[in-house]
């Protein structure tokens, strides 16, 4: 069930085990906009990780304790929200709602590690100077008028949106990891911010 590749080849780094340090090494030859990057990079990577140690079975079943939903189908919207962004780069304009919610991703782990590969080769081509060319995103909030509007963006600004939801997503999968008795790692579904805060408090403890 070996899936595993390195998405992050085009920077070629060793990742130390202390993700949230190391990324602010000042060894680190990158400047701020490459650094967002990288951390959605490294968040796509768990994700090509975590399907290593997963069969098809446990990546489709569906969990009542989560409203029945499944890792797949996180999985899936998260790459799906990649893709919206990554259309909408070229174009000038996300929308969230037209997503392709390809079932094969949903249902496949290796389909899926394919098209985490593929965005995480299309996020790789992102240059600085366009991190923060304008966009205009739309995104369903629940009113008809949300459906036709269209807010300003940056693709900084949606790249910092997509590494949230992302996270949040992954905190759901990794609920339905551990009632199956899958352990997964400590920073799996847990907020960068979050993070620093429990490093801080365990530096503060007697």
């Amino acid at each position: 069930m070996e899936r595993r590749s390195c998405l992050l080849n085009k920077f070629t780094l060793n990742w130390p085990e202390d993700w949230f340090n190391a990324r602010f090494l000042k060894w680190l030859p990158l400047n701020e906009m490459h650094i967002l990057i990288l951390d959605n990079l490294h968040c796509i990577q768990q994700g090509v990780d975590l399907l290593d140690r997963l069969d098809v079975d446990l990546y489709t079943r569906p969990s009542p304790q989560c409203f029945d939903s499944k890792i797949g189908g996180h999985l899936r919207h998260n790459i799906d929200h990649y893709s919206s962004l990554l259309k909408g780069c070229r174009s000038g304009r996300v929308d969230y709602d037209e997503r392709p919610r390809d079932e094969r991703v949903e249902n496949d782990p290796d389909h899926a590690v394919r098209a985490l590969n593929r965005i995480a080769g299309e996020l790789g081509k992102i240059e600085s100077e366009d991190m923060d060319k304008d966009l205009l995103v739309k995104m369903d909030s629940g009113s008809p008028e949300s459906r036709k509007s269209w807010s300003k963006s940056t693709i900084r600004r949606e790249l910092q949106f997509l590494l949230s939801h992302t996270i949040h997503h992954y905190a759901l999968i990794a609920v339905i990891c551990n009632l199956h008795g899958i352990k997964t790692p400590s920073d799996f579904g847990v907020a960068p911010s979050t993070l620093k805060h429990q490093q801080t408090q365990a530096q503060c403890a007697p």
